[in-house]
C-alpha cells in the first residue's frame, strides 16, 4: 500500500520541482541511482514500467527505499490500464503515471486516493483529467508542445498544475523557461540519468547533477 496520500505526494513534487525517471533491470544499479538521487535532494522517483518483469524490480527498489531512504517517494510510469496500476499499488507505488488519459486508471488510483498523472496533450484532455480528479497533469511529450504551450494553458486555467516529461534538461536555460512558463514541476530521464552515467557507474556525478539541478529550480522559483 501507498505510504503517502496524493496530496502528500503532490505538495512534495511542488516543493523539489524535479522528479527523476529511471528504469533498468538490474536491481543493484537501481538501488545505486536512488541513492544518488536521494543524496543529491530528490524526494521522489518515478520509476517507468518498461520491461518484462519490471514489477519485481519495483517491488525490491521500494523495499530499499522505505528501509534505507527516508521521506523518499517512489512511483511508477508508462502505466497504461487500470490492472497494472493496482499491481503496482499493492506493491507500495505512491504514484501513478501514465502516457495517456484513461479513466480506468483514475477510478483505480482514487479509490485507493493515490496520486495519478495522465499524459494529456490537449486543454481538453487537461480539463477531463483535473474533473477526474488529477491533482498534477502531465504534459506529454512536453518536448512537442514547450513551454510557450504551459503559458497559453495557464491563461484562462491558472488553477492547472503541469509536469512536462519529454524535452526537459538540467540546464539553467531549460529550466528556467519551463518554470517561468508555469510548471509546478519537472519530469527528468535521460537527461539527467544518462547512459553515460550508468555504463561508468558515476553515481557522485549524477548526485551532484541532481543536487545542482534541485538548486536551480529553487532559485528560479524564488527570483
Amino acid at each position: 500500500m501507498a505510504q503517502y496520500s496524493r496530496l502528500e505526494v503532490a505538495a512534495v513534487m511542488k516543493e523539489t520541482g524535479l522528479v527523476p525517471l529511471f528504469y533498468h533491470t538490474d536491481v543493484a544499479l537501481g538501488k545505486k541511482v536512488l541513492k544518488a538521487c536521494y543524496d543529491g535532494g530528490a524526494r521522489l522517483m518515478e520509476f517507468t514500467s518498461r520491461g518484462d518483469f519490471a514489477f519485481e524490480i519495483f517491488g525490491e527498489l521500494n523495499k530499499y527505499a522505505l528501509k534505507e531512504l527516508p521521506g523518499m517517494i517512489l512511483g511508477v510510469g508508462s502505466i497504461t490500464d487500470a490492472g497494472a496500476a493496482s499491481l503496482y499499488m499493492q506493491l507500495g507505488a505512491n504514484f501513478i503515471v501514465t502516457p495517456i488519459l484513461r479513466e480506468d486508471i483514475a477510478i483505480a488510483c482514487n479509490r485507493r486516493k493515490v496520486l495519478w498523472s495522465p499524459g494529456c496533450g490537449t486543454l481538453t484532455e487537461i480539463a477531463r483529467a483535473e474533473e477526474l480528479g488529477c491533482e498534477i497533469v502531465k504534459l506529454f511529450p512536453g518536448g512537442i508542445y514547450g513551454p510557450k504551450f504551459v503559458k497559453a494553458i495557464k491563461g484562462p486555467c491558472p488553477w492547472t498544475s503541469i509536469m512536462p516529461t519529454g524535452g526537459v534538461s538540467p540546464t539553467e536555460e531549460n529550466l528556467t523557461a519551463w518554470f517561468d512558463a508555469g510548471v509546478t514541476c519537472v519530469g527528468m530521464g535521460s537527461q539527467l540519468i544518462s547512459k553515460e552515467v550508468l555504463i561508468n557507474e558515476d553515481f557522485d556525478g549524477l548526485k551532484a547533477t541532481v543536487q545542482n539541478a534541485i538548486n536551480l529550480i529553487q532559485q528560479i522559483k524564488n527570483k
